[in-house]
């Protein structure tokens, strides 16, 4: 089947006739079976008829053998005189040979005195019975013929043929009835064919409209394929697929423009304080301050590019390599790392960890979930607030949790938290030059192994994340 387009009308044309093929295909098939079905039932009728006849031809056939072999010597005068007082001989033809095939008698009235050189007269003449049945025009021929033998010695033969047209009628009936019985399912089958070509050819018609649509950017189009066919399970997957365009679409575009917004801000900062530079007279401190500012703005800028650059690396290109790594050490060098930003911040940290919690997982990403969930912490806590760490064993699972005692999120908020420039506070996330990205990276790295994430919060209280990976069974590896 080909797939077309609105510039490919050849290829329509391709799947038309490949329709039509397959559709005549059937039909073809069909006619097949049903001629073979008509030959079998003719056959096999014939056959039955035959065989019926066989026994009374071939009965027949001895009887008249047997009367004629009381004679010594075969004459014309004495057939006659025994073969008249058998009434029960009722055949079309009825032929007395002597051993060398020449006809002694002949019913009809025809042969008297030739030569019968019929096959089954010379079988005969070797000591078999013979039957043969034959159908011609409406009429079933039966020929039979059996020796004659006197005193173990065969001196002829008899040879019987009977026209029987009521069962060559009954043949023939039974013939027409098959062929019209026949005609009429083929004409069904065909009608059938057609039809469901149609209705088939019809619905691979909306699904290919609807591929042409979604080609042309409209995700939110969908095919409707009723039935619980093949078909219309494709059209389900179809539906399925553009949604999930649609979905993906609408993410791409919310990232170009949040992306676009996002880096506007720091380069729009960049601009202004440079351009204040040039059009003002400064004095050295005032513009070392400007160059200051510019600066963080672009390391804002360049923090933001890095995790952009994380995101994307992380969607095309997830890494499958692992190792088996203890979790406590990793936090105690995240902790140590973000100590200078913890005491600029006014947070007392608390590490409660549980070790050994051995996991399967690539350090670097532990240190970046890590060390996201612990910057946000500080970050979004108030002076004199606390950031407590714990890890610990849950079943099969290791657990480690980072809460605060910041101003908390709203609860509205908490089902977006993992998305992308998504920040419940723009104006403080600005503030802490944030950029919406840092939890996306967390959530992307603990679901790339194996692991879940999860987010509670109280506002004026705090906030609790809660990362799960499974444990690594050293003592089974080994």
């Amino acid at each position: 089947m080909a797939i077309t387009s609105e510039n490919n009308p050849s290829g329509s044309y391709r799947y038309r006739s490949s329709q039509f093929l397959y559709a005549m295909t059937y039909v073809a098939v069909t006619l097949a079976v049903l001629v073979f079905l008509n030959l079998y039932c003719s056959t096999i009728s014939k056959r039955l008829i035959y065989r019926s006849k066989e026994h009374s031809l071939v009965e027949k056939c001895h009887l008249a053998a047997d009367e004629l072999g009381t004679l010594e010597e075969l004459d014309a005068f004495a057939i006659s005189q025994i073969l008249g007082k058998m009434e029960s001989l009722t055949v079309t033809r009825l032929i007395v040979t002597d051993p060398g095939c020449a006809a002694l008698y002949d019913s009809a009235l025809t042969a008297a005195g030739q030569r019968i050189l019929l096959p089954e007269v010379l079988q005969a003449l070797e000591g078999d019975d013979v039957f043969n049945g034959d159908y011609q025009k409406g009429v079933v021929i039966c020929r039979a013929a059996t020796p004659i033998t006197h005193g173990g010695k065969r001196i002829g033969c008899v040879y019987m043929t009977e026209y029987d047209p009521v069962r060559g009628a009954l043949v023939r009936s039974l013939q027409i009835h098959v062929f019209q019985i026949t005609a009429v399912l083929e004409v069904f089958v065909l009608l059938f064919a057609l039809i469901y070509s149609a209705r088939f050819g019809l619905r691979m018609s909306r699904i290919m409209n609807s591929m042409r649509i979604i080609q042309s950017g409209d995700y939110s189009h969908k095919v409707v394929i009723g039935g619980s066919d093949e078909l219309a399970m494709l059209g389900r997957e179809f539906n399925d697929l553009t949604d999930r365009l649609q979905l993906s679409e609408q993410k791409r575009t919310q990232f170009v423009a949040d992306a676009s917004h996002e880096i506007k801000t720091p380069l729009a900062s960049i601009k202004l304080l440079s351009d204040s530079i040039l059009q003002n007279d400064m004095d050295a401190a005032t513009m070392r301050e400007f160059v200051a500012d510019i600066g963080a703005e672009a390391e804002r800028l360049n923090r933001m590019t890095e995790k952009l650059l994380a995101l994307t690396k992380l969607d095309s290109n997830p890494s499958s390599e692992v190792e088996i790594i203890h979790m406590a050490p990793t936090i105690r060098r995240v902790s140590k790392i973000l100590l200078p930003t913890a005491q600029a911040a006014g947070v007392t940290v608390e590490l409660h960890l549980e070790d050994p919690c051995p996991v399967l997982l690539l350090e670097d990403d532990l240190y970046q979930i890590v060390f996201n969930l612990m910057e946000n912490g500080m970050k979004y806590n108030v002076p004199g607030g606390k950031l407590e760490v714990r890890l610990f064993r849950e079943g099969d699972n290791a657990v480690l949790t980072v809460s605060d005692t910041g101003t908390g999120i709203p609860e509205e908020a908490l089902p977006h938290l993992f998305e992308r420039f998504y920040r419940a506070d723009k104006s403080r996330s600005r503030a802490t030059g944030g950029s919406g990205l840092g939890l996306s990276i967390v959530h992307a790295f603990v679901q790339n192994n194996g692991g879940t994430i999860r987010a509670q919060s109280t506002l004026g209280k705090g906030s609790c994340f809660t990362v799960t990976f499974p444990l690594f069974d050293t003592e089974a590896a080994l």
